[in-house]
């Protein structure tokens, strides 16, 4: 029997769908997006229900704990009870802690699921009481960002993606949309239908792009520099609000210091733009409200990233663009939540002088003879580090020392768990409570179990609980249940809740997290600036007494030859030749379109053959897509995918190739695309078989 289930997409992703779950015999059978997330409508992206069931049901699922048999990277483990591997690893530990100290010990995690429970409560409660060694995992992804809105306007709330629907000119600044915020293009796309623009800034040509009124593909690293030319620019053209800045700035002088030396034509150099297209930027913000700026973490892979966010943060600043729905910026939704981590952390138990290292050092540290006390065991859990950080070769000299103890605790088997002396099997977030707030959006919402744990795994808790036991643990919150934990992730108190506590939230709805009686947050309307000063902060004291940056920096030491993100010319052309090649093709296809120009059979049938990686076909990429060839003479095979009308619909274009669907196109036209009988008839146009619909 088939029953279906409310359940919470756990990615690290900024949209945290809602989901629901089809169970047949206590084994997962289909996944869908549901509506108890407005947000996300009942739209996922296409791995979830792809990857997901054999994640919990395939051959790489860890079911009992395991004990490493053969060398360190070989799969040769032997299955152990549970009393004997939470033995070895509390002797192992132990012994660790009296010849080196507790800080010899390191959990290693990140964001595998971002449930509030499975990602960090007993563990850390754990890892705290221990004195382990803190890790600061932030650099990795996404922190560099966050301490820039906390040093430009402490914790509060920037808008919801919802808001954007309201925006004249929406800004994606470094934020792979159709990839990385999948449910804001829809949004981005009504925008443009009601006669709005997009702007697009990123190195590349990323799919949003394809939609964009403007992309300014600027050199990596160069952000900074275009948001100070941007500064400057709007200062020259009267733009500023001087009101505002008046009243809200701090630093403004300070900042436009640094901005002003940046003349249109020297960013463009620098940038490698056009100088017309900064100006158009300028006078679009300039010019065009309510504006919408949506900052991703792409700008911070480079060594400016925190600079160039901050001086993307300061263009609403200077020019007031806050206060009314659509208008700021797409950012800070994580403090929106209100969240109780001292409760469910427990920093209060870390002892004093407990050092903390950064975690995209892991391998450095690791592999460092000078490190005192050095790393001797590791717990590795919701993370795959082997894969995940920059230089992999010294991360696994690092994980496959004999003298490191190290603990997995997985789902699967992963690259990094083949270097772990001891597997402990966890449950997926299908098999165990949790509560999700997000990064992207403004919906709390919790999920249940909805099938039970797969053969002996238990949930992140669980096990921390009974390693916590085995340690001598006996303070009573290492005893708390999962939802004693979910009412110490969120204030129980918080109006938005209606005195349902946290652990009972609906699983079939998500709660809308609003301020002053159900309002969208919104800078300068209902929220307002956290900092030191109760102001934007331009010039940051908080970046300065963490960082000593009170200011974006203004210069950075540099290889000769190289550019603000330490490339050499050389590397510029490497990474930009794709892009060119892409906007050449697309400039040069639209000119023949325009000119009425048809390519010879011949012709189309040897670009197909040099694009299409074998003799007449051309590869359908889209994500989880079968694989269909596309031939510009011959026959050609239907596919058996419904049309929603009932129709059966033919193989479509790639569309993630535009050369490849012109030429498709342009060979229908010219009568060189067969089909077999039995599809649709010999010789005619495909176009003729279609209902008005589908036109």
């Amino acid at each position: 029997m088939k029953t279906e289930h409310a359940s919470v997409c756990p990615l690290d992703c900024p949209d945290t769908c809602s989901l629901t779950v089809t169970v047949e015999d206590t084994r997962i059978v289909g996944i869908r997006g549901s509506r108890a997330n407005p947000y996300t409508e009942g739209v996922i992206c296409a791995k979830v229900p792809k990857a997901f069931p054999e994640l919990v049901h395939g051959e790489r699922r860890i079911r009992t704990p395991l004990k490493r048999v053969g060398a360190k990277g070989q799969e040769r483990f032997e299955r152990i009870s549970w009393d004997d591997a939470l033995d070895l690893v509390h002797a192992r530990v132990s012994a660790v802690i009296a010849a080196h100290g507790a800080q010899a010990i390191m959990p290693l995690n990140y964001g595998g699921p971002h449930g509030m429970l499975a990602g960090g409560s007993m563990d850390l409660r754990f890892f705290h009481r221990m004195g382990a060694t803190l890790l600061d995992r932030g650099p990795l992804c996404g922190g560099i960002r966050t301490e820039a809105w906390l040093g430009t306007f402490g914790t509060a709330a920037g808008i919801r993606p919802e808001q954007v629907a309201h925006s004249r000119l929406v800004v994606a600044w470094g934020n792979n949309v159709t990839w990385s915020n999948l449910h804001l293009t829809p949004i981005i796309s009504r925008v443009r239908k009601a006669g709005g623009k997009l702007v697009v800034v990123d190195p590349r040509r990323i799919k949003i792009a394809e939609q964009a009124d403007l992309h300014l593909m600027l050199r990596p690293g160069t952000d900074v520099v275009l948001a100070w030319a941007v500064a400057a620019e709007l200062e020259r053209r009267g733009a500023l609000d001087r009101a505002f800045i008046e009243r809200w700035v701090e630093g403004f002088e300070d900042f436009m210091a640094l901005a002003r030396p940046w003349t249109l034509a020297r960013a463009a150099t620098t940038c490698g733009l056009d100088a017309a297209d900064i100006a158009r930027f300028a006078e679009w913000y300039a010019t065009i409200s309510p504006a919408s700026i949506s900052v991703g973490n792409g700008l911070e892979r480079n060594q400016n990233g925190g600079s160039g966010i901050r001086a993307v943060f300061a263009l609403p600043a200077i020019t007031g663009k806050f206060g009314v729905p659509g208008a700021g910026l797409v950012n800070g939704a994580r403090y929106v939540f209100a969240k109780t981590p001292a409760r469910l952390q427990r920093p209060d138990l870390v002892p004093p002088g407990t050092r903390t290292l950064n975690i995209v050092d892991t391998g450095k540290h690791l592999t460092d003879p000078t490190l005192a006390p050095p790393l001797k065991a590791l717990f590795i859990y919701n993370h795959n580090p082997l894969v995940v950080h920059p230089d992999q070769n010294r991360m696994r000299r690092g994980l496959a020392r004999e003298d490191l103890f190290s603990v997995g605790v997985e789902v699967a088997m992963t690259d990094s768990m083949l270097y772990c002396d001891v597997v402990l099997p966890a449950c997926t977030h299908f098999e165990h409570h949790d509560l999700f707030s997000a990064y992207g959006q403004h919906w709390l919402q919790r999920a249940e179990p909805v099938i039970p744990p797969q053969g002996e795994a238990l949930p992140n808790t669980e096990i921390f609980r009974r390693l916590a036991a085995r340690f001598g643990y006996r303070e009573p919150c290492f005893t708390a249940t999962d939802a004693e934990l979910m009412d110490d992730a969120i204030d129980p108190a918080d109006p938005r809740l209606e005195g349902v506590k946290p652990s009972r939230i609906p699983t079939d709805r998500a709660i809308a997290m609003t301020v002053n009686g159900g309002q969208d947050a919104m800078l300068f309307a209902n929220v307002f600036p956290q900092t030191p000063s109760k102001k934007i902060e331009l010039a940051s004291s908080y970046l300065q007494k963490k960082y000593g940056a009170r200011l974006p920096p203004g210069g950075v030491a540099l290889p000769a030859g190289a550019d603000l993100a330490g490339l050499r010319q050389d590397d510029h052309v490497h990474l930009r030749r794709h892009v060119d090649r892409r906007r050449d093709a697309a400039t040069r296809d639209a000119s023949r379109r325009r000119a009425g120009a048809r390519p010879h059979p011949e012709a189309a049938r040897a670009r197909v053959e040099r694009a299409g990686r074998g003799p007449s076909r051309a590869r359908d990429h889209r994500r989880g897509a079968p694989r269909r060839g596309v031939e510009p003479q011959g026959l050609l095979d239907a596919h058996d995918r419904q049309r929603p009308d009932g129709l059966r619909a033919g193989p479509c274009h790639p569309r993630r190739h535009l050369r490849g669907c012109l030429l498709q196109r342009r060979a229908r036209r010219s009568g060189g695309l067969r089909l077999k009988e039995g599809s649709l008839r010999h010789g005619q146009s495909r176009r003729s078989q279609r209902s008005p619909h589908d036109r």
